[in-house]
This record gives C-alpha cells, sequence and structure tokens, in this order.
C-alpha cells in the first residue's frame, strides 16, 4: 500500500540521480515529499520556486522534479501531496512543465489543468553562455497548473 513520507533534500536528489530519465538533481527546493511502501521509497517530488521570473509572485510554486520507479499510481499520489503541503504552507497556485510525449494521466487524475505550450529554445545566448541541454529537452513543454 502507497503512503506519502517525508524526505529530505539529499535523499530525495539521489533518487533523481537514480531514475529520473532527463533530468539531473535540484540545486535547492522548498519542500519534498516521498511515496513509499512500507520502507520502501517508490517516489519523490522536489517542489521549490518557479524558474520563471515572471511566474514567480510569492504565491506560486513549481514542481521541479516528479519522479519514480515505475510504481503504479505514486506519480498521482505525489502531484496530489505537492499540492496539499503548498496550500497549507499559503501558496495559491503549484505548477510544473512536461514534455509533450509525456503522459498525462498522473496530472489529470489528480486535477490539474493544462494551460498550454510554454518555451523552446535552450539558455545558452551570447551575453550569458550556459551549457547547452540536450537536444530533445530545447522544444515546447506543457505547463500545468492546480489552484
Amino acid at each position: 500500500m502507497l503512503s506519502i513520507t517525508p524526505i529530505n533534500f539529499a535523499e530525495a536528489n539521489a533518487f533523481v540521480s537514480k531514475y529520473h530519465r532527463h533530468h539531473k538533481p535540484m540545486q535547492g527546493c522548498k519542500f519534498c515529499v516521498a511515496v513509499s511502501v512500507e520502507e520502501k521509497v517508490c517516489g519523490v517530488c522536489i517542489v521549490g520556486r518557479p524558474v520563471a521570473r515572471f511566474l514567480d509572485n510569492g504565491w506560486t510554486l513549481e514542481v521541479n522534479r516528479c519522479c519514480t520507479d515505475g510504481t503504479r499510481n505514486a506519480c498521482s499520489m505525489l502531484y496530489g501531496a505537492a499540492w496539499k503541503v503548498s496550500k497549507a504552507l499559503g501558496y495559491k497556485r503549484l505548477i510544473t512543465y512536461t514534455l509533450p510525449e509525456e503522459g498525462e494521466s498522473s496530472l489529470k487524475a489528480s486535477n490539474w489543468t493544462l494551460v498550454g505550450e510554454r518555451g523552446g529554445g535552450n539558455w545558452n545566448v551570447a551575453s550569458r553562455p550556459r551549457i547547452d541541454v540536450a537536444e530533445y529537452l530545447q522544444g515546447q513543454k506543457l505547463l500545468w497548473k492546480v489552484e
């Protein structure tokens, strides 16, 4: 039986390092939650400030990483728990981004709403050089929200 359990940032990042398909661990966060079966962690959710500066209004948080080992319903539980914690902390909105080819059933099951396509390209510009991300991560993303 799945249950929501606490997890610290270092442990959540270690889980992301092991299981996430295309993202690296985070640099920081507001909070993390895990979903477990008895003592075994099956998934983690790392929530922080929105990456997009114009969305960082003090009332919005972003699910920066949601990662599971494939356990059924773990993702839906994590998205639901992340929203409950965010509300309890006084936030009014929680957002996340997915790749278009990723499934949407976990977000829909957790009552999230698709806002639409956003972004594209990369952050490496002449005035502020960055290491390019993988090409498949440079395309449009889907923005989701729950309020």
